[in-house]
């Protein structure tokens, strides 16, 4: 006897038939979703807080949370439990970008510039454990006395200048170290939060000193096979308004001449860019690149990444110029006002709904409309492909991988929320 088709399985059949009719093989889009890591970022479980102290982090250096939802996770145990949940209700295989103040030190302090790939062994055998892709890294500067004064590879003070310069070779060290252990290349991001709240008089000094600060922390070359550099750029941040050290133009440079990887944060710039036309200016001089995926709002960053145009932009660049060998897609926000394991779940399912999209645009029948010069038509289709039947493909995709169908992972959240916050 036939075995009966569930609804999701109808409504797929139809929705391949659909796609086909247009040039489309489901089936091949889904094999290669499934085939594209996303990195999902450890500080959202905890409010960007890590584990240096009980205490939690100060705002030195422009990190801030909002919000108390209860349940945060207060230890690496309990972060690592609520990534497997997590885990469990997202399709496809992915990664995880671990910052340094995630470091195991067994209750010992430990000074940034002393961490050491012993101080992550637990997160590595964590992660082979449970399969993941790879790990991915990112220095801490910020959160710290010595960044109190709001510069850190940039700073005036040679003693503080150095002690972060000794914090970033650590970090890459830890990167590399991890890529050895989980095949797979660890990309080492830097971030610093150096800047001016008010208007300053002298911008190249800070640059000058950055770039002697990178020159030095990258002196020392790392097989790509295990470890790749990146540096990211941003507009402004909370303490740094009026100037930033690490502009766009400051990174963009320094990695075309130096092979590094440049980081495009989607809430770095101005609110009216996007930086999806900025892949492909990027990657006609630089040979990969590092992607943050979050949302910004107004002057904050780092909202939970939802479905939206600038986020499909971003998904059609990439899938239409076929990047995802030279792309690195990972994840940056942190909400602390709604559940915390709800947030990435959101976050990360959108991201892949977002690539499913723009895998399935019937790109050749676009692009020969393109060549012909018939921008009429050009627009009509992108228009019209907004209500192809995505969804249906998404749910069949859902229940191949084993993962909840539709708004059920939700329930799972809460069922999970009800059992275990109670116990922090």
């Amino acid at each position: 006897m036939a075995k009966k088709q569930s609804q999701v399985e109808k409504a797929y059949e139809m929705a391949k038939e659909r796609y086909a009719a247009l040039g489309v093989d489901t089936e091949r889009v889904m094999q290669k979703l499934g085939e594209i890591p996303v990195s999902l970022h450890c500080w959202q479980g905890d409010d960007v807080g890590g584990f240096e102290s009980s205490q939690g982090l100060s705002g030195d250096g422009g990190i801030q949370a909002t919000g108390n939802y209860p349940g945060k996770a207060r230890s690496a145990e309990q972060l690592r439990q609520d990534l497997e949940k997590v885990l469990s209700l997202i399709p496809g295989r992915h990664r995880l970008s671990l910052h340094a103040i995630y470091a195991e030190t067994g209750g010992r302090k430990v000074e940034r510039d002393d961490l050491q790939p012993k101080h992550f062994q637990t997160w590595i055998d964590w992660a082979k454990e449970k399969k993941l892709h790879g790990l991915d890294f990112n220095g801490s500067f910020f959160s710290h006395p010595k960044a109190s004064g709001g510069f850190t590879l940039a700073s005036p003070d040679e003693g503080i200048r150095k002690f972060w310069v000794r914090h970033g070779i650590a970090c890459r060290k830890i990167g590399e170290y991890m890529g050895r252990q989980m095949k797979s290349a660890c990309v080492d991001n830097v971030w610093i939060p150096d800047g001016y709240k008010d208007i300053p008089v002298d911008r190249k000094g800070p640059r000058e000193r950055l770039k002697k600060s990178l020159d030095e922390m990258f002196a020392e070359k790392l097989s790509p096979k295990h470890h790749l550099d990146s540096i990211e750029s941003k507009l402004f941040g909370i303490g740094s308004e009026s100037y930033v050290v690490g502009s766009h133009e400051f990174y963009m440079g320094y990695a075309i001449r130096n092979k590094t990887l440049l980081c495009l944060d989607s809430g770095h710039f101005h609110p009216t860019e996007t930086i999806a036309d900025k892949i492909s200016s990027t990657l006609t001089f630089l040979d990969e690149i590092l992607l943050h995926v979050s949302r910004g709002i107004r002057w904050d960053s780092d909202h939970v990444v939802i479905l939206s145009d600038d986020l499909l932009a971003i998904a059609y660049e990439l899938a239409r110029n076929d990047y995802f060998a030279r792309v690195h897609i990972g994840l940056d926000f942190f909400d602390a006002s709604i559940n915390r394991l709800a947030a990435w779940v959101i976050g990360t399912r959108s991201m892949l709904k977002a690539l499913l999209i723009a895998l399935l645009e019937p790109v050749e029948k676009v692009r020969r409309l393109e060549k012909d010069g018939d921008f009429t038509a050009r627009l009509g289709w992108l228009e019209e492909q907004k209500t192809l039947p995505f969804s249906a493909v998404w749910d069949y995709y859902c229940q191949q991988q084993s993962v909840p169908v539709g708004s059920a992972w939700l329930d799972e959240v809460k069922a999970y929320e009800a059992k275990v916050f109670p116990t922090r």
